[in-house]
């Protein structure tokens, strides 16, 4: 059979027919629901007798709050399990992540001042202003100014002689 494609008109008949079939599905299944509703309810509460003197309505109504209690109990305790079913699905689904690892993007390198660096840290309540740069260039300033000692080999092994000895006298 040839494969033909299908136009857009009778694609869209189609949809339209596809749909409003749902649409009557729904339909049913709300009415279904309803009937199903109203028979549970027939079932299960009883219309209540109403005739008679007012001790029996006072009992009846006795009965009927505690039936009213005990459903209350019942729904309490089902959302208590409820919520800590709850805990445990996010409990888990923490789990889930720390075993799986969180791939965490590469760091991007970022040029910032020291200041801006110590203001980030510190947070903008704290105000340093430190000026770093002059502080290296005395450091700087300070190794170069030593002497560095490049002298004879002999020499620097002869003063380590005396200084042991001096060690050792005392």
């Amino acid at each position: 059979m040839s494969e033909k494609k299908m136009t857009s008109s009778r694609r869209h008949h189609l949809k339209s027919l596809m749909l409003q079939i749902a649409a009557n599905w729904i339909e049913k299944e709300k009415q279904e629901i309803a009937v199903s509703k109203q028979n549970y309810v027939a079932e299960k509460c009883p219309p209540p007798a109403l005739s008679g003197d007012q001790a029996t309505l006072m009992e009846t109504c006795k009965k009927l709050h505690a039936l009213i209690d005990k459903i209350d109990e019942e729904r309490y305790d089902l959302q208590i399990k409820v919520g800590k079913t709850d805990k445990e699905i996010d409990d888990l689904k923490i789990k889930v992540v720390d075993l799986a690892g969180v791939k965490k993007p590469a760091l991007k390198k970022v040029r910032m001042s020291a200041d801006a660096m110590l203001k980030a840290l510190l947070g903008s309540k704290h105000t340093v202003n430190l000026d770093l740069r002059a502080n290296l260039k005395q450091v700087k300033k300070e190794v170069k100014e030593e002497p560095a000692d490049v002298g004879d080999w002999r020499k620097n092994i002869e003063d380590k002689a005396d200084r042991k000895k001096m060690f050792e006298s005392s």
